[in-house]
């Protein structure tokens, strides 16, 4: 009989390596009472009772020391049952667990993309999901977020020259399943995509125009090719702008660069100066223009308007000096000598036929009186007013007509003695 067998007698239970005593008592039940490690088939037991106990099952009795199994008929069926129980149980359990780990959240702004074996299957969209886990992968990848990188390296222009451009560019993701399957390494390739277009389109203009005017014109020369290369590429990745950061000339001549700079600047500085004196200036002279050309023009019909009305007036006259010459010639004789003569200060006196003289009464000195004695002498003394002066002049004529009446009568009294 072994050391351990149930059932031995006294010796044999000496024998037992885990106690030093009897190994089960008396009276314990199959308690462990000698301070050895309990039995494996005891705790076997009570395992399984306590299973059959939450599936509503009788629990195991105990063994006796004569091997006999106390419960063994009425749990003999039970049982076998029982030992197929725990791994459906075992089985549901890690059912519910494989299937309540597939569920997963996409944000707002992510798109989940689907990979089932390692293949791709379909691109999900914000909200809950379920995929059955190690069957699909779901990895997230974010189409709201403004990404950026940037490119500074010196590069050959097209008078070869030495130059450097540094520059940025902002992008997003546009297709998450061409992002993460097209193309390894999506950064990567916008940067070497950055500087062949870079590269590309410096060695396409001169360093002059890089340095100044060009930078913008460089900047949407690069967009644009930098966006055909991505798309060619099928990277995911919708490009949005480019931004020219600095350009700038070698080290060892940015002084002499710089000096350059500063006297365009300056160049530029007095055509902007001489503009604004121009645009002042030009306002004015064109008004002036505009008022002597207006000046002109009323000049010319004011000029033409009068030779009409000569021409007309002459005209009209014409015709009535054809109808009357002699009264004609007498009216025009007459208007023509008082336009002239009203505007003189003397007098004319004609003496008829007889006489060639012509006398003239200087009214502009008898307007002022007396001589210069009696001016100087006497300084309340009055001029001689115009009425006065009409009157006298009115004498002188009869006085002058009086005398030619009697130089007729005495050449008419001569002829007769004759």
């Amino acid at each position: 009989m072994a050391w351990n067998e149930p059932g031995g007698g006294g010796n044999n239970n000496q024998q037992d390596p885990w106690s030093g005593g009897d190994r089960r008592g008396s009276g314990g039940g199959g308690n462990n009472q000698g301070g050895g490690p309990p039995d494996l088939d005891e705790v076997i037991r009570k395992l399984r009772n306590k299973l059959n106990g939450l599936l509503g099952r009788r629990p195991l009795r105990s063994v006796n020391n004569n091997g006999d199994d106390n419960g063994g008929q009425q749990g003999g069926g039970g049982s076998g049952r029982s030992a197929l129980l725990l791994p459906i149980v075992v089985l549901i359990v890690g059912a519910v667990v494989w299937a309540g780990s597939g569920f997963h959240l996409i944000d707002q702004s992510e798109r989940g993309v689907v990979f089932r074996f390692g293949k791709y299957t379909n691109t999900i969209g914000p909200g809950l999901h379920w995929n059955p886990p190690l069957i699909d992968r779901v990895e997230s990848v974010n189409v709201t977020r403004i990404r950026s990188a940037s490119q500074t390296d010196s590069m050959l222009t097209r008078d070869e020259n030495i130059v450097r451009v540094s520059i940025s560019s902002q992008y997003v993701v546009s297709d998450p399943h061409a992002f993460l399957v097209n193309v390894r390494g999506p950064e990567m390739t916008l940067q070497n995509a950055m500087d062949s277009a870079l590269r590309q389109e410096v060695g396409n203009m001169n360093l002059q125009q890089i340095l100044t005017t060009g930078r913008e014109e460089l900047a949407g020369d690069i967009y644009d090719r930098l966006a055909s290369y991505l798309e060619a590429y099928g990277t995911g990745i919708r490009l949005q702008t480019v931004n020219m950061e600095s350009t700038s000339p070698p080290d060892q001549v940015q002084d002499a660069f710089d000096d350059v700079i500063r006297a365009r600047e300056e160049q530029q500085r007095t055509i902007n100066r001489a503009n604004a004196y121009r645009d002042a200036i030009l306002p004015e002279a064109e008004g002036q223009r505009q008022r002597m050309i207006e000046e002109a023009q009323g000049y010319k019909a004011a000029v033409v308007a009068d030779a009409q009305g000569d021409a007309n007036r002459f005209t009209s006259l014409l015709g009535e000096y054809e109808k009357a010459p002699g009264v004609t010639r007498q009216r025009l004789y007459l208007d023509t000598m008082t336009q002239i003569l009203s505007n003189t200060p003397k007098a004319l006196v004609d003496l008829g036929e007889g006489n060639d003289a012509v006398t003239v009464l200087p009214l502009n000195q008898m307007g002022h009186g007396g001589n210069s004695d009696n001016r100087s002498g006497n300084g309340n003394q009055s001029n001689v007013d115009a009425r006065q002066l009409e009157q006298l002049s009115q004498q002188v004529v009869e006085h002058m007509r009086s005398n030619q009446q009697q130089n007729n009568s005495r050449n008419n009294s001569l002829r007769e003695g004759r």
